[in-house]
């Protein structure tokens, strides 16, 4: 039998275990599902076109302002980015490589803060998406690396077929992307990405779900420390072929989430 002072010790024990402090982060939201609410909490959070400009690497060149919201809408507490043919742009090609034709004029935001996974924090990212899957059409919603690319996560890219990729870009020939079957009624479906540091402190665990349902699990390697913009934009043909649309194409978001948990 064990004597009275060991029980004692072992209870004493057993006790600083039961009632060591853990710390325990709460979610910091960094965008809020309201900020699709009105143009002016839209414009606390967000900024127009991409980081860099009107142009990328499609037949689309992003229009809009605080004054001009032809092709990037708030309204509903739902955001609309609007694609439709042009003729006679200036400049008739991209600015951005490969220097495609412009066909459209089309809409795309950026969150005004970037995202950076450490050691001590992560994030959730999610949104309901109606995106088009008509051929030609080329909707997204990624994460691009603040001073180089890559890194790129692409939580929705759709390329004219009725599939959602998601990507991670680790260099631009070591890719790995998951496709998931996406319906064609332009019906809302919910998107989400967890991002974590792995135990290496160099590497970054995504988890993707559609529907909160996980469909896949992809790791950014060296993502971690890397600042990344958060894009939603609407380009046309380049990945998702050519020709583009022939009429009006419209790419909705709503619910767009956005937490740090850690510290």
């Amino acid at each position: 039998m064990l004597s009275r002072h060991i029980k004692a010790a072992l209870a004493l024990t057993a006790a600083a275990i039961c009632w060591s402090p853990v710390t325990v982060y709460a979610a910091t939201t960094v965008i809020p599902t309201t900020s699709f609410s009105d143009y002016s909490t839209f414009e606390s959070f967000w900024a127009y076109l991409y980081p860099w400009g009107s142009d990328h690497n499609g037949s689309a060149r992003m229009v809009g302002n605080s004054t001009d919201h032809i092709h990037i809408v708030v309204a509903s507490s739902t955001l609309s980015l609007i694609a439709t043919p042009t003729s006679n742009p200036s400049p008739p090609t991209s600015t951005a490589n490969p220097n495609p034709a412009i066909h459209y004029a089309s809409g795309a935001i950026h969150a005004q803060s970037q995202i950076t996974v450490t050691s001590t924090n992560g994030y959730t990212i999610s949104g309901e998406f109606s995106a088009p899957t008509t051929f030609g059409t080329w909707p997204a919603f990624c994460s691009l690396s603040f001073n180089s690319w890559p890194p790129e996560t692409d939580i929705g890219e759709w390329k004219g077929t009725a599939n959602n990729w998601f990507n991670t870009f680790n260099t631009s020939s070591i890719v790995k992307s998951t496709l998931v079957s996406w319906p064609t009624d332009l019906s809302f479906h919910a998107l989400k990405a967890v991002l974590t540091a792995e135990p290496d402190n160099a590497d970054v665990r995504i988890d993707f779900y559609m529907d909160n349902v996980l469909q896949t699990t992809q790791f950014g390697q060296g993502f971690v420390g890397q600042p990344l913009w958060l894009i939603i934009n609407l380009q046309a043909s380049g990945s998702a072929g050519s020709p583009g649309p022939p009429g009006t194409t419209t790419y909705k978001v709503r619910n767009m989430l956005v937490t740090r948990t850690g510290s």
